[in-house]
């Protein structure tokens, strides 16, 4: 199993940045592809950015979000610039991978970011 722990939520002003931070342990090695999801209240959660074999972005965040991972360190990163109130919602990392009955889908408990207009 992996265990992962988000952090760099706040409120922040709509134009600014944030960098959320995704901190992995465990079986890190056998993991296929990290995601950073978002759900705000009301709606269901929805995949932001992903890193597997290359890199994949939802539209409304494509060009303003950057996702990285950094190997060495076991964590990865979600850069988001230009933020707007509707990026409000709470943040989670995602982490699949492994085989057969050693397959495993791990999530974070999450972090909130807030986008004040």
């Amino acid at each position: 199993q992996v265990r992962l722990v988000e952090s760099g939520g706040a409120l922040v002003q709509a134009g600014g940045s944030l960098r959320l931070t995704c901190a992995l342990s465990g079986r890190t090695f056998n993991i296929h592809i990290i995601g950073w999801y978002r759900q705000a209240p009301g709606k269901q959660r929805a995949l932001v950015a992903s890193v597997g074999g290359g890199t994949d972005y939802a539209d409304a965040v494509k060009g303003r979000f950057t996702i990285s991972r950094d190997n060495a360190k076991n964590t990865v990163y979600l850069q988001m610039n230009s933020l707007k109130p509707e990026d409000t919602a709470v943040y989670y990392c995602n982490a699949k991978g492994g085989y057969g009955l050693g397959y495993f889908d791990s999530w974070g408990q999450g972090t909130q970011v807030t986008v004040s207009s």
